[in-house]
């Protein structure tokens, strides 16, 4: 059986792949002791420092997946600490596969490196330009992480990358920034856009990582399920109204309201909400052979229907 080690164990992503992965040769490793705990064979493994350069030279993994990332930033946690986890983390878990020849690195990266842009075409595919953005901590660190990951590409092919850029992930207990805007009484807008989203079920991305590290081509996949959802069909779907403000008065509100800690979200976040990235997941189906289970819209009924809205 391949030997396989998955940094970031303890998320959400990662006990849904240790689940896929059971019985299979693979060390879980995170941060902290998990109790229960997540596999047969757990590690601590913080990627921030040089646990990465010591668990894979003892433990001689075939494959890496890396998962260790911070999407929700918790409370008080700064932009330079979420870097630590994102950017150095991925390069000092890169740095380490080289070392010591690892066959493999599977990596979870992000639609949101493309970035929100006006002109990002809708559906994105995976030939559209990594450009992050530099007010969104996430995007600008996904951003980053594929450009280091390119230039080992170059640098070293003999490490064989899958890199799959992740649209929104939902499942059962998922709980963070944007299912909480799903949860308001009347959902928010911007004047003018559709707000679109794309969504990827927390068990299709597990069979999907689980295949990476296993039997799947090397390369760059967008994740997604079929279609997505515009705003209008989210409120439909919820049952809810939508409050659609002009983009200049809803940074004016947020510029006002966030220092003042009225809101989490300041100017910036206008953006998120304006030029969403649209997933195509053509390559995912026909290159990776793999077909989502479950579309946007199924995923988005299954995961209201758990969180009871």
């Amino acid at each position: 059986m391949t030997r396989i080690l998955m940094t970031g164990g303890a998320g959400m992503v990662g006990r849904a792949v240790s689940k896929k992965l059971f019985g299979e040769n693979v060390i879980v490793t995170d941060l902290a002791d998990t109790d229960p705990p997540l596999g047969p064979k757990f590690r601590r493994l913080d990627v921030t420092g040089t646990d990465p350069e010591v668990v894979i030279a003892e433990e001689k993994p075939e494959v890496v997946i890396h998962l260790a990332s911070i999407v929700t930033p918790p409370p008080g946690m700064t932009r330079d600490q979420a870097f630590a986890v994102d950017v150095t983390g991925t390069r000092n878990v890169l740095d380490a596969c080289v070392k010591h020849g690892v066959r493999r690195l599977v990596v979870t990266s992000s639609g949101a490196a493309y970035g929100y842009h006006e002109d990002n075409p809708i559906p994105l595919t995976e030939d559209a330009p990594c450009r992050g953005n530099p007010e969104f901590a996430y995007a600008d660190h996904k951003r980053q992480v594929e450009e280091i990951l390119a230039r080992a590409r170059d640098n070293h092919p003999e490490l064989e990358q899958v890199i799959l850029r992740v649209g929104t992930v939902l499942g059962e207990g998922t709980d963070n920034q944007i299912t909480a805007l799903f949860k308001k009484k009347r959902l928010l807008a911007v004047r003018g856009s559709e707000s679109p989203f794309v969504f990827i079920w927390t068990n299709d991305l597990a069979e999907i990582v689980k295949r990476a590290a296993t039997e799947s081509p090397a390369g760059i996949f967008n994740v997604a399920g079929d279609g997505w959802l515009t705003v209008d069909d989210l409120a439909q779907a919820l049952g809810k109204k939508v409050l659609r403000l002009p983009a200049w008065l809803l940074k004016s509100a947020l510029a006002v309201a966030s220092p003042l800690g009225l809101s989490q979200y300041g100017p910036e976040q206008v953006r998120f909400l304006q030029f969403r990235p649209v997933l195509s997941n053509e390559r995912l189906k026909t290159e990776f052979g793999y077909t989502p289970n479950r579309t946007s819209a199924e995923v988005f009924d299954l995961w209201k229907r758990e969180a009871w809205l």
